[in-house]
């Protein structure tokens, strides 16, 4: 197969993956009134007014609109000509949108959403709340254990699934980011799985995988990795690179920059570096075939971890830099997310 055509397989398997997001987002629109409002507006709306007409977050509203406009429910557009919203965003009705008012097929978007709920959605609610824990709780996994809808094992299949594919990825399209590198901390890198792959590629690297004592504890031995138990939020071993793989997106801004600067600590100031494997989000919702589904993972993280984000390329560049780091570079490896290499 050709690697634009395995690109593309890819990125259609990603959006099966969040393909119920679509609809229950749509529906929670509907609950929310939003094409009533646009409608009876009749002119862009900006996001401050938008959410101050539903009483909801305006940050979480603009990232469910995102999501609904490269979508094509709604339609992002300039600000009309008598506008004073001072740069923000505004959205306005499509012809599907109309079709989803209170006068139209808006009711039985809703009556489908009663039938079945699916775990983990975004709703009005999520939307109007200013903190709430999210399914997945560092401090609530025996609950996760026993829930009917959820399984913490499916979880982590799940996970380690994602982070083989993505390993595999960064391999293959980012192999000269570990040329002169003689070790690595994987933080937060679970049981290894990850950093094995990455020693069993590159065997001049001496892998270290940083996680909680209670994960390090059920870890079993690999070959060239050491696991090492600690907080990521109070210091990181040393070693050359550090990488930070899926964990910047769980964590709010204040959090992702005390993490940075833990890791910027852990490494020599001039040869050193930091790796984030994460997804960057295209400031206009277009980029590229992944697109669609980096924008259904960012509606997940808003449900799931409440402070969980994807970011956009602006958004990456405001926490590197509060932690301090001189330069930063993107480089796409063709999956969901992307290598940033941050240098201190």
């Amino acid at each position: 197969m050709a690697p634009k055509e395995d690109s593309l397989a890819l990125a259609e398997a990603w959006n099966h993956g969040f393909g119920f997001i679509k609809t229950s987002i749509v529906k929670t629109a509907v609950e929310l009134g939003i094409p009533d409002i646009l409608e009876s507006r009749g002119a862009p709306v900006s996001i401050p007014e938008l959410a101050a007409a539903v009483d909801c977050s305006a940050d979480r509203l603009y990232r469910v609109m995102r999501f609904l406009a490269y979508h094509g429910i709604f339609k992002r557009t300039e600000p009309p000509p008598e506008s004073t919203g001072g740069g923000s965003v505004y959205y306005a009705q499509t012809l599907v949108s109309r079709r989803l008012t209170r006068e139209n097929l808006g009711p039985f978007v809703l009556l489908q959403g009663t039938m079945r709920e699916p775990s983990g959605c975004v709703t009005a609610e999520t939307l109007r709340m200013s903190k709430r824990p999210g399914l997945v709780d560092d401090n609530d996994s025996d609950r996760l254990y026993e829930d009917p809808v959820f399984s913490m094992k499916v979880f982590r299949d799940a996970m380690a699934s994602h982070a083989r594919m993505t390993t595999a990825a960064v391999i293959e399209n980012y192999g000269e980011g570990f040329l002169g590198v003689g070790s690595l901390v994987d933080v937060g890198g679970s049981y290894g799985m990850a950093l094995s792959m990455l020693v069993k590629a590159f065997p001049w690297l001496r892998g270290i995988c940083f996680d909680l004592p209670e994960v390090v504890a059920r870890a079993s031995p690999l070959k060239g990795v050491e696991f090492v138990a600690g907080s990521m939020f109070e210091s990181i071993p040393k070693a050359d690179v550090v990488m930070l793989m899926f964990v910047l997106h769980n964590w709010s801004d204040e959090e992702c920059v005390e993490i940075l600067k833990r890791c910027k600590d852990a490494v020599p100031k001039n040869k050193g570096k930091v790796i984030i494997i994460d997804a960057v989000i295209d400031e206009d919702g277009n980029g590229d075939e992944f697109t669609g589904a980096r924008l259904g993972l960012d509606v997940t993280m808003m449900a799931n971890m409440f402070e969980g984000r994807e970011r956009t390329y602006v958004e990456w560049a405001h926490i590197i830099n509060e932690a301090g780091f001189r330069r930063h570079v993107v480089k796409n490896i063709k999956t969901l997310e992307s290598v940033i290499e941050a240098y201190p």
